[in-house]
């Protein structure tokens, strides 16, 4: 059956184009030129606030669970954000030049990072701190942990690199024909590609071969997302085209091109994309097998049916009065994942 795709959520926010969005159950943040972040609570369909903490354009950003955000801009800062009162737990300079892109691994223990000074950095977010710092040969601009946790990919240019974790070695080398705008993992051995054209591509880590490729779109595609909705594995790409397509993927015939599920067109020049589902039916469902928390709760009050809401960022330069900012005061350093401190004590 097709699906149907229609605006449920619009709001101008930022002074200048959108560089980077992130969602978790309840948030999606956006980051823009303006070097602001601006949330919003989709519970309520409002804007939340707005963060300042940076000085330059924002470059990623990424949740971890319901507790905390990270966020990379061009002035080298990694910031990380408790998204209970939306407070700079910790800042940290990461990288001499930009911050191009981090991803957080699923144990919420590491993170890796790139930037413009041509290093891949781990951090340490027990203990707040840089871990390991690896020279590169050419400055990276992606970079993303498996869903698993147990390899992960850089980009240069047109070049994914696969590392594995226990090794910290390239395993093995993708290379397209033209650079790598956005990739995702679609399970823990493939990749889905897409690079500055209309082609989407889908790869084997273990092999580095190409599986699959269709043409999803008549321009360059932005961002790719997926997600799994009822055992359906579905891709979501955005083009500059202003097209946002919805495909639906068959993992047991994954050389087989995916079946177009819905489409539209937004009419804006498209720079970043993401999914935020409603998992209020899940919660529901699985209510008599764990405790569930108040939010889950009000989630299921507030919708019995699981609904999918698909986010899209273009350069829209409409200034909009802010209704309420939300200003990230100093604190003493955290150890951002952890509520108990560590004592270490030191002896002569």
């Amino acid at each position: 059956q097709p699906w149907l795709v229609v605006p449920d959520f619009t709001h101008h926010a930022h002074s200048a184009s959108l560089s980077a969005v992130a969602v978790n159950n309840r948030y999606v943040v956006t980051g823009s030129r303006d070097e602001t972040i601006q949330i919003y609570d989709m519970k309520k369909k409002i804007e939340h606030g707005a963060l300042l903490q940076h000085n330059g354009t924002i470059t990623c950003l990424e949740f971890y669970g319901t507790a905390h955000l990270l966020s990379g801009a061009e002035d080298g800062l990694i910031c990380i954000w408790n998204t209970k009162r939306w407070e700079c737990l910790k800042s940290i300079k990461a990288h001499k030049g930009h911050v191009t892109s981090l991803s957080i691994h699923p144990s919420g223990k590491l993170a890796l990072s790139v930037g413009t000074d041509k290093t891949l950095r781990t951090w340490n977010l027990v203990e707040g701190r840089s871990a390991f710092i690896k020279n590169l040969k050419q400055n990276a601009h992606i970079i993303k942990w498996s869903p698993d946790g147990e390899r992960y990919v850089t980009v240069t240019t047109n070049k994914v690199d696969i590392y594995r974790l226990d090794t910290a070695s390239i395993t093995g080398t993708i290379t397209t024909e033209k650079r790598v705008s956005s990739l995702r993992f679609i399970t823990d051995s493939i990749l889905a590609i897409a690079g500055d054209d209309e082609i989407i591509r889908f790869y084997s880590c273990d092999s580095q071969k190409c599986l699959c490729e269709f043409k999803a779109h008549e321009n360059r595609i932005k961002d790719i997302y997926s997600f799994e909705k009822e055992g359906q594995h579905v891709i979501v790409t955005a083009s500059s085209d202003g097209y946002i397509k919805m495909w639906n993927l068959d993992l047991n015939k994954i050389k087989d091109v995916p079946s177009l599920l819905c489409e539209v067109n937004t009419k804006a020049r498209l720079t970043c994309l993401a999914v935020w589902l409603d998992r209020a039916s899940e919660m529901k469902e699985n209510s008599d097998k764990a405790a569930t928390s108040s939010q889950a709760n009000e989630d299921e009050k507030s919708s019995i049916v699981r609904k999918n809401k698909v986010f899209w960022t273009d350069k829209s330069d409409k200034t909009v009065k802010r209704k309420r900012k939300i200003t990230p005061e100093k604190q003493k350093l955290e150890a951002p994942l952890q509520k108990k401190k560590k004592k270490w004590n030191s002896s002569a």
